[in-house]
């Protein structure tokens, strides 16, 4: 007899509150002048969505299932639920002064933001390949358009258009590889596709070779692994700011939620298969994304190739696939949004500042403004490992267990390629502690050395300073985001 389909539909509320949240959002804003709202109601609408859906997530985390086989709601999906609409608060909170001034249609914008939020949690929570597929496409497509919407700014439009095209090519791939391990498995179940290829996959090994290769290469050019990043540098330097946070922050969640969830599921019995071709990406991705952000002049092309960096050692932990190295993989990605959008938040309010993206304009910020200089010298500093803070902590229980995992000269490598960040992250701390506006040295002993001091909004300085003592708090008691880790790192291998 068939197994009865399950349409728990209670499991789904954060998702609901989510979809709701765009909707009312959009009516909202077209309505505005109908309605007499102003235009800060707007983004306070998308954090109250965003609050809530944390709040609902938190409150059902202990009722799990499955959706009619296609989603499963577990300790894993609310990681991600919390994770993903916690980022989309954080960023709005912390941009909607820059997108008052430079984004034209608030409503469309802020929609995007949210369908992608929803996208991301959908690619967390599926169980089987078309569901994933949809969930994919619902972020990228989100993401298309929230990248080209400043339309005063021609590098967004541009950027847009590289984006589109190449993810375009990226979906097919990443479809037509489904389509070839569904026909290796007969299913586009999980939980068949595992029984099926644990069983035998000798008959169809080559058709699943090269199915998970696309698969590999589709979900590589969304989490910015080399040889797909290009499109990474001229999506970051053309869309807005805080679309650039969210390319850096909810687009790499959510494809290492997708990654997990395949990997550590139905793709675990052919491990062997797709081993090796996960280590030579995230060998080639740490390696290039380090060395080439060496010659980095704008913020925000730096920090793209930064984030290139951190997937390598990222994929470090799914090379050496077990419980231990996703609940590493997990604890390092928490660290790792805390500690890239606390620099995002303070790069969007510099901007907001000096209209400048470039590192030269970046001089003499700790005379100008010490606060926001040390939030982003506290950012890098633990995006290179430092002790102390959340980087050094997440990054060194990460490449502990990708050591365990018999990956010692991976891991070495990566302890390289950090030294190696940690030059072009001093190169920007340089620029803000060493150098005046001018580009003369800072003289200690020169009376006008303190020059005219600006300070941040008051929405500003709180998400800046939540954001820096999540970095420190992490960095130093690292015990609740681990817990949260090996839960959702438990709930995907049961």
């Amino acid at each position: 007899m068939s197994e009865v389909v399950q349409f728990n539909y209670s499991l789904l509320v954060p998702e609901y509150v989510l979809a709701v949240t765009a909707g009312v959002v959009l009516l909202a804003d077209a309505f505005r002048a109908e309605l007499k709202l102003g235009r800060g109601t707007v983004p306070w609408m998308v954090v109250a969505g965003a609050v809530l859906t944390v709040l609902a997530s938190i409150v059902t985390a202990g009722r799990t299932g499955e959706f009619a086989g296609l989603f499963a709601v577990d300790a894993f999906t609310t990681f991600f639920r919390v994770l993903l609409a916690a980022t989309l608060a954080v960023v709005v909170v912390g941009s909607h002064e820059f997108v008052t001034k430079h984004i034209r249609h608030q409503g469309e914008f802020y929609t995007m933001l949210v369908f992608a939020t929803l996208g991301g949690t959908v690619m967390a929570a599926s169980r089987e390949l078309l569901t994933a597929y949809i969930g994919v496409e619902l972020l990228s497509f989100s993401l298309y358009v929230a990248v080209s919407l400043a339309k005063r700014d021609p590098r967004s439009g541009e950027a847009g258009l590289k984006y589109v095209l190449l993810g375009g090519v990226a979906s097919a791939t990443l479809l037509y590889g489904m389509s070839l391990i569904y026909g290796a498995a007969g299913s586009t179940s999980y939980g068949l596709i595992a029984e099926h290829l644990a069983k035998d996959s000798e008959g169809v090994h080559m058709a699943l070779v090269l199915g998970l290769a696309m698969v590999i290469a589709g979900l590589g050019f969304k989490a910015s692994a080399v040889p797909f990043h290009m499109w990474t540098p001229d999506a970051y330097e053309g869309a807005p700011l805080p679309v650039t946070a969210i390319l850096s922050a909810t687009s790499k969640a959510a494809a290492f939620a997708l990654i997990l969830r395949l990997f550590a599921g139905p793709l675990l019995p052919v491990l062997r298969d797709w081993q090796w071709m996960i280590a030579v990406i995230s060998l080639l991705t740490m390696v290039f994304g380090n060395l080439i952000a060496l010659q980095q002049t704008n913020i925000k092309r730096l920090l793209a190739y930064s984030s290139i960096g951190q997937v390598g050692f990222m994929l470090m932990a799914v090379v050496t696939m077990s419980d231990v190295s996703a609940s590493a993989l997990l604890l390092h990605l928490g660290g790792y949004l805390v500690t890239n959008l606390a620099v995002f938040m303070a790069v969007i309010a510099l901007y907001n500042q000096t209209g400048s993206e470039e590192i030269s304009d970046m001089r003499g910020l700790a005379e100008s403004n010490p606060y926001l200089a040390l939030v982003i010298a506290a950012g890098l500093f633990s995006l290179s490992g430092m002790p102390l803070l959340a980087g050094f902590t997440t990054k060194f229980i990460l490449f502990q267990a990708a050591a365990s995992g018999g990956y010692l000269w991976l891991v070495s490598i990566a302890v390289i390629m950090s030294t190696v960040s940690l030059y072009y992250y001093l190169q920007v701390v340089r620029q803000m502690y060493v150098l005046q506006a001018d580009g003369s040295l800072i003289d200690p002993q020169s009376p006008d050395v303190n020059g005219p001091r600006w300070r941040l909004t008051a929405t500003g300085y709180v998400v800046t300073a939540g954001l820096l003592a999540g970095v420190v708090f992490v960095g130093l008691y690292v015990s609740p985001l681990a817990v949260a880790a090996n839960r959702a790192a438990a709930a995907l291998f049961s």
